[in-house]
């Protein structure tokens, strides 16, 4: 209670459909000559100024128009503003005609009579918010975002610092609706996991849960129990870790949820690992950064750590790894404690040093190949070799129409010896070892769908002609691909990359090419570009 001004801490939402039903049922009974006065109960009259009961500027205009039965253009308002007059237009659908006509007046006198609101006075703003957070801690329906909101604003004691803080929350918040529901309870716990969770459950039965489940359930109470573990010990610390340390980090999450959508130049890696489904990511690369670092800073960051994880990932994959949530979980954690709020400098020795330690047995030294847990990863690392190839040839990058796999602009994994063992005898006696072969990576291709189709039991000397209309991996399988082709040709020889063409694709070239994909995947999944070498 701020003078003679009641403000609403909750119930914002059912005193808003209150008053709609009360202004819908006043313009039906406009032509009633014994009409309930409720007008009373929608505006107060201040000396001839008519002022709304539930006086919210922005609104007002909208209210004044459908108070006077009046068509309101809600178009271009704001989404407030358009609910209300969506919502006042259920009302004359929804509202049940038993009840209108004679009877209006009956059902008015039992909702102004019956119905009962109980109003809960606080006199402070800090008891406000501390009334909001008990009543709604208590198994009702308001999600941890809510209850995280009330706690920090109930202990910024400052008004004007109070009005601040909660207007840039509910800017980030609405901010996180755009990309989708849980948005906003995944930035919580993707930042508070990054740069505060210093245990995670252990891996044996009955563990109990630490820091890191905690926040995946309760961060709300996680935030509330540690609070001096965070710094917040009095109303300035809340105040900046709202306006600085959550501004910072929403920022930053926005910008990788946006790389993670659309390929972003510097951040490329973000997108690629999306597309693996790396669910991970935004704790990864939040854990990096720090409230105090520059923007530019904090992008050069989390660009370093996408790229670490564009290699580590594709070199798990390439050797049948596992990266789903739960087989790397505890590795990004411990990740994450490692390289949390490190410099640039400190961030890129760690992660350089990691992938080394990691070559011995995730590296690309054997070809990978194509089985039906495979079949989507590869389908990536292969559309990533074009798309690298055009890159560095000065050709547009086609990774997006490469990865496609369902629909009539997909693309399909090509195997550039069809399905006739018979064809292959002389090579392989066994069916087995002819399809194990097959399956290898340097027999692998990316085609359009309907190319892939026509040429299905077709035999190699009558693709070949068709190759060289396609991406550039398929081109070079055909002679006419080396020949005026300057930015192929340069490529080649400044990665000294064993490109040939292949007449008849033989077990030989077939082993050539392999060394070639492998050579390849090095290439763009290199350490060294980690530590800022060619």
């Amino acid at each position: 209670k701020n003078g003679e001004t009641r403000n609403i801490v909750d119930g914002q939402q059912r005193l808003t459909s209150l008053t709609l039903i009360l202004m819908f049922l006043n313009n039906l009974q406009r032509e009633i000559s014994d009409g309930v006065d409720i007008r009373g109960l929608i505006y107060a009259d201040d000396f001839g100024d008519k002022k709304f009961k539930l006086n919210i500027a922005e609104r007002n205009d909208c209210m004044e128009a459908l108070y006077n039965g009046e068509e309101y253009e809600a178009a271009g308002r704001s989404e407030s503003v358009q609910n209300l007059v969506a919502r006042y237009s259920d009302l004359s659908e929804l509202f049940p005609d038993e009840i209108q006509g004679s009877q209006l007046p009956l059902f008015i006198y039992w909702l102004k009579e019956k119905v009962k609101l109980i109003e809960i006075i606080a006199y402070t703003d800090e008891d406000a918010y501390r009334i909001f957070e008990t009543m709604n801690d208590r198994g009702l329906s308001l999600t941890p975002t809510d209850m995280l909101k009330g706690y920090l604003l109930a202990n910024i004691d400052q008004p004007e610092k109070r009005q601040e803080a909660d207007k840039l929350i509910k800017r980030w918040l609405l901010r996180f609706a755009e990309y989708g529901k849980d948005t906003e309870s995944d930035f919580f716990k993707a930042w508070f996991r990054s740069q505060y969770a210093e245990k995670i459950r252990e891996r044996k039965k009955d563990a109990k849960p630490e820091d890191f489940d905690i926040i995946g359930t309760e961060y709300h109470r996680w935030v509330r129990n540690n609070c001096s573990a965070l710094g917040l010990n009095e109303g300035n610390h809340f105040y900046r870790w709202v306006v600085r340390d959550l501004d910072f980090f929403a920022s930053i999450y926005c910008k990788i949820l946006d790389a993670a959508k659309t390929r972003t130049a510097n951040l490329e890696s973000i997108k690629f690992n999306s597309d693996h489904g790396f669910t991970q990511q935004s704790q990864l690369l939040l854990s990096a950064i720090s409230p105090t670092d520059s923007k530019e800073v904090a992008i050069d960051k989390i660009a370093l750590v996408a790229d670490f994880a564009d290699c580590w990932l594709n070199r798990r994959l390439w050797n049948f790894k596992s990266i789903n949530y739960n087989t790397i979980q505890y590795t990004i954690f411990l990740l994450c404690k490692e390289i949390r709020r490190k410099s640039i400098e400190q961030l890129r020795e760690i992660l350089f040093r990691r992938l080394r330690e990691d070559d011995q047995e995730l590296n690309f030294s054997d070809p990978t190949y194509l089985n039906q847990f495979s079949a989507k990863s590869l389908h990536r690392q292969i559309a990533r070799m074009i798309d690298w190839l055009e890159g560095e040839t000065g050709l547009p990058g086609r990774y997006d129409e490469y990865i496609v796999r369902s629909g009539k602009n997909a693309y399909e994994i090509e195997h550039i010896w069809s399905n006739h063992h018979e064809r292959f005898r002389d090579e392989f006696e066994q069916l087995s070892d002819f399809e194990r072969e097959r399956n290898r990576i340097g027999g692998l291709l990316l085609l359009p769908k309907k190319v892939n189709a026509s040429l299905n039991d077709a035999s190699y000397d009558e693709k070949l002609p068709h190759y060289i209309k396609e991406n550039v991996l398929a081109q070079s399988l055909n002679a006419l691909s080396y020949t005026n082709n300057p930015g192929f040709k340069q490529t080649i020889d400044r990665h000294s990359l064993k490109f040939k063409p292949c007449e008849h694709f033989t077990v030989s070239d077939l082993a050539d090419r392999n060394t070639l994909y492998c050579q390849l995947a090095e290439k763009i999944w290199t350490p060294n570009r980690l530590a800022n070498l060619d």
